[in-house]
Parts: C-alpha cells; structure tokens; sequence
C-alpha cells in the first residue's frame, strides 16, 4: 500500500528566518505567554512543523502563530486548511487498538488524541537523562558496623526531593524503575546502619518513608497500582514503626487517593479519616484540608452528594486558615489550582459536568507551570468536564493542549482520561 509521504512546510520555514529550531521555539514560548497560552514549544516540534508532519496546528498553537505574525492566517503559514486534515486511523497502544478517530466539526480533535498515545506509548523519558540515573548512588552501600551520620540521611532526603521535582516536570513514566534502586538502597542503610543520634535514625526512617510515598506515587500515575498499594504500606509500616504522625498521615493521604482511584470508595474514605486523625497535632490547616478533599472525593465516588458538599466546606474552611512554616515540604503542589482540581473531580464523580468545567478551568488558569505534569493533568480533567458537558469543540482544544506537553510529561493516568474523553466524544458525534 502507497504510503503518503509529507510535504515541507517552506513556508514557515521562511519565517523562521536565520534563527536556529531552538531559539524560534523559544521564541513561540514567550508569544504564548504574552496572549496567556501555555505551549510545550521546543526544537522537535518546530521540525516536524517544517518537515510537513504537522499539516495544522492545535488551536492554542494558531492563536500563537498568529499573534506572532499579524495579517497572515494558516495558509500564509505554510498550513493546510483544517478540513483537509481529518483523519480516521486508528491509534494503536502497546498492540492495543484504541477506539476509532472520530470527525467532528473540530476537525483536529482525533489527530490530537491520537498522537497523544502514539507519542506517550513510545517516548518515555529515560532517567538518567533526567538527572535521576546517580540518586542511587549518592546513598552509600551499608557496610557492617556501619554508622550513619549526616551525610547518609542528607543523600535519602535529597532523593526524595530530586524525585519530586523530576515527577512535577516530567511525569511518573520513565521514573519509576530507576527510583526503585534509592529506596532499596535507603532501606538497606534504615536495616544495616547504626544511627549515630536517635534524631538522625529519626530523619532517615521519615526520609526512607517519605522515599517509599513517591516511589509509590511514581508507580499510582504510572497505572501500576497493586505496586503503589505495596509502597504505600511500607511507608505507613515505617511511620507506624518510627511513631511519626507526619509521615503516617502523608501514607494515608497517598493510599485515600490510590483506594479512590481503584474504586474501594470506602476504603479511600477510611483512609482519610485516619490520615485527619494523624494530622490532628501536627498544626497544618493545609494537610487537614488535603486529607477531607480525599474524604470529599471518596464520597462524590459513592454518589453521596450531602456527604461530599459537607466536606468540601470542611475543606475550604481549614484552606483558608492559610499555609504555615509547619506544612510539610512534600505539599509545595498544594495551593488553590489542586483544591480547585480536587473539587472539579468531586463534581465530575456526581455527574455534575458543568460545575466541574468551572473548577477544572480555574485550575489550569491559576497553576504555575513548572508543575508541568499537574497543570497538564487539570488540562486532561477540563477536557472530560467539557466532553461530558457536551462542548466538544472546547475539550478537543483542552485536549490539544495535553498532547502540547506530552512530549516532556509521560503519565499513563493522563493517556487514560484522554482515552476516555476520546470516546465520549465518539458516542456524542
């Protein structure tokens, strides 16, 4: 069978002038934030631009192209008109066929979803290039006698912030096989080792604990949830162990969240509770209101709406009280974008898909995109919020701008929601 072959954009070429890829992508990045859009421009995408492979940009991109150019329209650009781009191919996901591409009067929509889980399924981040590959080995092998000090706790507590800062940008995908080898080795120190201070066998229990929470939220966005479930455990095993409130009520807040997303709506509610019980001497307002957000979503996933709107004003009340210096450090994703995204999926749980689009929109507007997994995740929740409402032209677009960030964020529960707004879509056109 002809395969067809693309034609290069000259065109956009031209425009880009003596500018090399990576300082024209710069360049759409600083357009973007002057019209408030938020594009994952980089030196790949402006190739495949030129190559021909993108025949018509998503609208975020448009509005950004043509701000950058005023008084050219696509065709100017080099782009073809967008009814001349549908597609009906199916996409395929490790051998799995997806449902087939849709067309729609948003002519963009199936092409967007596609790539989405083309490139995701594909083009996951390898670790060490992301700077994760010597975490496991800046946490020294325990030897016999050995005595731990400063230096052993300092390299556990820092995996678990490289860890952290790696997921906000990148996603889970990529991460969680090579962040297995710090845990093991933390846990090899906590076994082996004689702590020199009770204070520094205390740091290096929580930091072990703290390591066995985002290695098993690593494993939860990835889809892995039975080996989240394993993670989570060991770290409220420790918490229990070391008599650590904080660290227990964090393994509760992580587990609330798995159970919600497996669907044991009442253990996802029991979870929250002991976490709040946890927390309670603890003096965060803010943890309090993470863990009844976990409670609200558990009882919007059982359909009691009474149960969750009281929760959600438990929620909102505790928020406001405001952050203090005795948050935990791992809550630094916790302002008012996740309250409002954590909102917006209690709404959606109920079926109320309109209130849901509201929270959800207000999340994205509100996020800072150095947590680019996150903001890209509310992007993939307005999306269904929009489908499920029946505004199909608006989720397509949400729904382009994820595919935007897919190159640099890799989470299979992001692929997920998109795979379902996709059908929606489907069963609506």
């Amino acid at each position: 069978m002809a395969m067809s072959r693309a034609v290069p954009n000259l065109a956009f070429r031209r425009l880009r002038g003596q500018q090399s890829p990576a300082e024209f992508a710069a360049a759409v990045r600083r357009a973007a934030r002057e019209i408030g859009e938020q594009v994952a421009c980089d030196a790949r995408y402006i190739g495949r631009v030129e190559a021909g492979e993108i025949r018509c940009p998503n609208y975020a991109y448009e509005r950004v192209f043509l701000h950058m150019f005023p008084g050219l329209g696509l065709a100017d650009l080099g782009f073809s008109a967008r009814e001349t781009v549908r597609g009906r191919r199916s996409a395929v996901v490790a051998g799995a066929p997806l449902a087939p591409a849709i067309t729609t009067r948003n002519d963009e929509e199936s092409d967007v979803l596609r790539r989405a889980f083309m490139t995701s399924g594909t083009a996951t981040v390898a670790a060490a290039s992301l700077g994760l590959g010597g975490t496991a080995a800046a946490i020294p092998a325990p030897r016999a006698t050995h005595r731990i000090g400063e230096t052993e706790v300092r390299a556990v507590e820092e995996a678990v912030r490289r860890i952290r800062l790696l997921d906000d940008r990148h996603g889970a995908e990529g991460l969680y096989k090579a962040a297995a080898q710090p845990l093991r080795a933390a846990y090899a120190l906590l076994d082996a080792g004689t702590a020199t201070r009770r204070s520094t066998e205390d740091r290096l229990q929580a930091g072990a604990g703290e390591l066995a929470i985002s290695v098993g939220w690593l494993a939860h966005d990835s889809g892995r949830l039975d080996d989240a479930r394993s993670h989570y455990a060991e770290a409220l095993a420790t918490a229990r162990v070391a008599g650590d409130p904080a660290l227990e009520a964090h393994a509760f807040c992580n587990t609330s969240f798995l159970a919600r997303d497996a669907g044991r709506y009442r253990e996802a509610i029991r979870a929250a509770q002991a976490g709040l019980r946890a927390a309670q001497p603890l003096n965060s307002a803010r943890l309090l209101s993470l863990l009844t957000l976990r409670e609200a979503g558990a009882w919007a996933g059982l359909g009691d709406r009474a149960a969750c709107e009281q929760a959600l004003g438990r929620a909102h009340g505790l928020f406001a009280r405001g952050p203090v210096d005795s948050d935990p450090e791992w809550m630094s994703f916790f302002g008012e974008p996740e309250l409002e995204a954590l909102e917006a999926q209690c709404w959606s749980a109920l079926g109320d898909w309109g209130r849901a689009a509201r929270h959800a929109h207000r999340a994205t507007v509100l996020q800072n995109p150095h947590f680019a997994r996150n903001l890209a995740l509310y992007r993939a929740q307005l999306a269904s919020d929009l489908a499920h409402a029946g505004r199909r032209d608006e989720a397509a677009e949400e729904a382009g701008r994820v595919v935007d960030a897919l190159g640099e964020v890799q989470s299979s529960r992001i692929r997920r929601m998109l795979a379902a707004t996709q059908r929606v879509l489907a069963t609506t056109s």
